[in-house]
């Protein structure tokens, strides 16, 4: 009986939502994120060019908690086009909390990249033309100055770098990786490929000036995102073992070892709306899917946009478009938070994030001590979504 009502009250909300759709917002704000799981990484590959044996094997559960977890860890930055990046910043702060100064400290670049003076401090452009294989995919490989093809060192992109639909790269730091290994900081990974590490830390900042124009081409089935760019962030494991394999022991993604879009349009009718999804088990099952703000920010084909990402020391992870966004070596936690509070909260979606138990084991273990949790939580999430989402459309 209960569940009969707890559906009926879902599909009432989901209607009366669905009616008036998603808004345009210019920032989009999660809270309460980070929880306590485990995930799967890599722990060996067999016969990586042999289309009958090409297989992986998983090591034991990976524990992982606390804010912002499992996006605590080192994160690779991931970009579709159609784009052009104009401007890329990472910064650390040692304690920064949204809305609250007296607790926060500044914030300091690591990474820099700008096209216009071919700048390119701590970063390193990547793409997927590396050699192939049956399960893993194509393999990392230094990009050349357009984005997309390889080269044989690391390369600067190039001034006003357009990469069309379905095209990507990848920035990584130009700390490189210790030797492969499952037991090692970079885990395993493909010999040959350029190793390096992502973005760390809790407390981090992703900064971006970029225009996402119209697609010229035409469409064709092949191209499999045609006018759908992204920005979007991975642990940065994902990528040097396998982003895109057709086995999923090949990569930690479907164990949930983290994923964040930060700008990307969804589909084709709506391809000028930019979501922030997390895909993470934060209190959702269907991973692919993910945990996805109902609100958007809306696309800009014709000018440049500015905004980025802050994942905060409290477990609050805000995505924002500002023209008022700056890229000096230094920015004050003031500045940050008076950019994020100019933006009004009509212009603000905000949503919760399930708060998720978990014990890890006192030894090595195969059971998962999330799955009941999350189980229970999921339906949870969804009516404290669309709850949410009713009540941003009708009482805001």
């Amino acid at each position: 009986m209960l569940q009969s009502i707890v559906v009926s009250v879902c599909v009432f909300l989901l209607h009366t939502v669905a009616a008036s759709g998603p808004q345009s917002y210019q920032k989009l704000d999660f809270t309460n994120v980070g929880f306590a799981g485990t995930y799967t990484s890599v722990k060996k590959f067999t016969d990586i060019t042999n289309n009958e044996t090409c297989a992986c094997e998983v090591g034991d559960k990976q524990w992982f908690s606390g804010v912002n977890a499992p996006l605590a860890e080192y994160l690779s930055v991931h970009f579709r086009g159609p784009l052009k990046l104009k401007q890329f910043a990472f910064y650390t702060s040692t304690g920064f909390t949204v809305n609250n100064n007296r607790s926060s400290s500044d914030w300091s670049r690591s990474a820099y990249y700008d096209s216009s003076s071919k700048t390119a401090d701590n970063v390193t452009f990547l793409n997927h033309e590396g050699d192939a294989s049956p399960c893993l995919g194509n393999a990392l490989s230094y990009a050349s100055s357009n984005g997309t093809g390889a080269a044989s060192s690391a390369t600067v992109l190039a001034d006003d770098t357009l990469i069309s639909s379905n095209e990507e790269y990848i920035i990584y730091s130009n700390v490189s990786c210790p030797k492969s290994g499952f037991d090692k900081d970079c885990g395993v990974y493909r010999s040959g490929i350029p190793a390096y590490y992502g973005f760390g830390g809790i407390t981090k900042m992703f900064l971006f000036e970029f225009s996402m124009p119209t697609e010229t081409e035409t469409n064709s089935s092949s191209i499999g995102y045609y006018d759908l760019p992204a920005i979007w962030l991975l642990n940065d494991h994902i990528a040097r073992t396998s982003q895109y394999p057709t086995n999923a022991n090949c990569s930690c993604w479907a164990s949930g070892c983290g994923e964040y879009d930060i700008f990307e349009a969804m589909n084709g009718t709506e391809k000028n709306h930019l979501y922030s999804t997390f895909h993470t088990f934060q209190g959702i099952e269907d991973l692919g899917t993910g945990i996805q703000s109902y609100g958007y920010i809306a696309r800009n084909t014709t000018g440049t946009m500015k905004g980025g990402v802050v994942f905060d020391s409290s477990g609050n992870v805000v995505s924002f478009i500002s023209d008022d966004t700056t890229f000096d070596q230094t920015i004050s936690a003031d500045t940050v938070n008076g950019l994020l509070a100019a933006i009004s909260e009509d212009e603000t979606y905000s949503s919760q994030l399930m708060s998720i138990s978990a014990t890890a084991p006192s030894t090595t273990s195969k059971s998962n001590g999330i799955s009941l949790t999350k189980m229970q939580n999921g339906v949870w999430y969804y009516m404290m979504a669309i709850f949410t989402a009713f009540t941003q459309v009708f009482l805001i």
